[in-house]
């Protein structure tokens, strides 16, 4: 079945998911232009994500995407996280704030059955998934009420892995994508390898339809994801300046510079590797950190640094996701840059 007809969109584009810097009003200006929006709901409360579904519901009747997490919780390690507050202590220090009055707390949930209670209330066309699927139940639970599921492949292994476990599409990430890496069968940095490498492996494994997504940026890279055996793409980056995102300032600023040209693998705002541009805190501690807590209990000790900076103007704590290609990047309304990216089509 062709993407267009399974997912019920007319242009083979999705927007991808970005926990942080969108919500509702992306993916309903994406969804209206004729493309998949999706809504990012890792960091949304229940009452959040039924609110963000209420407002895209109200604005279009279009079939829409809505991504989770489906990572296991960590249990915490008190010596992990001591470790990780040291590193961290100089810039306490520094802006004379209190290492010890961090707040505790993951920040992502993973996917659970009160979460599909909300999305059974509003039945979306499209389940999305990333750190690859949940629970078996719940496949079958979302799948029952009609919805199409999809997650991220970063090797052909993983590829294999989510056609055997129900997914209908495939998004295969390429390592110049931004923010996190979907990798989940194991944590080798090493099996990550470019998008248009990726891509016709993973069309050659599988027998679902496959999503091309990093470093896509223009209506060439679409039509050449295409040519090499995509069945629909997956953008991010190029929506980052688009007003119906909630970018910050600072990203923004970082985003439309010529620091956007420098990125790097970093796992120091989250505890998994996810591609950001190079600030201040990944020069100084490198991008790659032992001392760093697992996913996503790492966050808790660099949100006081990233407030305070972002106050005085500095994206120098902030983590700044983009991708490989932010050259796509504009600061045009949301369905003129997806018509954009369909202009070759």
């Amino acid at each position: 079945m062709m993407l267009r007809q399974m997912l019920g969109i007319e242009l083979p584009i999705i927007q991808a998911p970005m926990a942080g810097v969108q919500g509702s009003a992306l993916a309903t200006a994406v969804s209206e232009a004729g493309a998949l929006g999706s809504l990012p709901c890792a960091m949304l409360t229940l009452d959040a994500l039924r609110a963000e579904l209420a407002a895209i519901r109200a604005k279009t009747a279009r079939p829409f995407n809505v991504n989770f997490f489906c990572h296991v919780p960590p249990a915490p390690a008190a010596e992990r996280e001591a470790a990780w507050r040291r590193a961290l202590a100089p810039y306490y220090r520094e802006f004379g704030l209190d290492v010890d009055a961090i707040p505790a707390g993951p920040g992502r949930a993973p996917f659970s059955a009160e979460a599909a209670d909300v999305l059974e209330e509003f039945r979306p066309a499209v389940v999305s998934f990333h750190f690859g699927l949940p629970a078996p139940e719940l496949v079958a639970r979302v799948k029952r009420w009609g919805a199409k599921v999809l997650s991220s492949a970063t090797t052909v292994d993983e590829a294999l892995w989510l056609e055997a476990h129900g997914a209908d599409a495939i998004i295969a990430q390429g390592l110049e994508a931004g923010g996190h890496r979907g990798i989940f069968l194991n944590d080798d940095l090493s099996t990550q390898v470019g998008t248009f490498a990726l891509l016709p492996q993973v069309v050659r494994a599988v027998k679902v339809p496959v999503i091309a997504t990093g470093g896509i940026a223009d209506a060439r890279g679409v039509v050449a994801a295409l040519a090499l055996g995509a069945a629909g793409v997956q953008v991010g980056t190029a929506y980052l300046l688009c007003p119906e995102a909630t970018t910050s300032v600072v990203h923004r600023t970082a985003l439309a510079s010529e620091a956007a040209r420098h990125t790097v693998l970093t796992n120091l705002f989250s505890g998994r590797p996810a591609r950001a541009i190079v600030n201040r805190v990944i020069r100084e501690l490198g991008p790659i950190g032992a001392a760093v807590p697992p996913f996503p209990l790492a966050a808790s000790a660099v949100a006081p640094l990233r407030a305070h900076a972002e106050k005085q103007g500095s994206g120098d704590f902030s983590p700044l996701w983009s991708g490989q290609n932010a050259s796509g990047c504009k600061a045009v309304p949301a369905a003129e840059l997806t018509r954009g990216l369909a202009a070759a089509l």
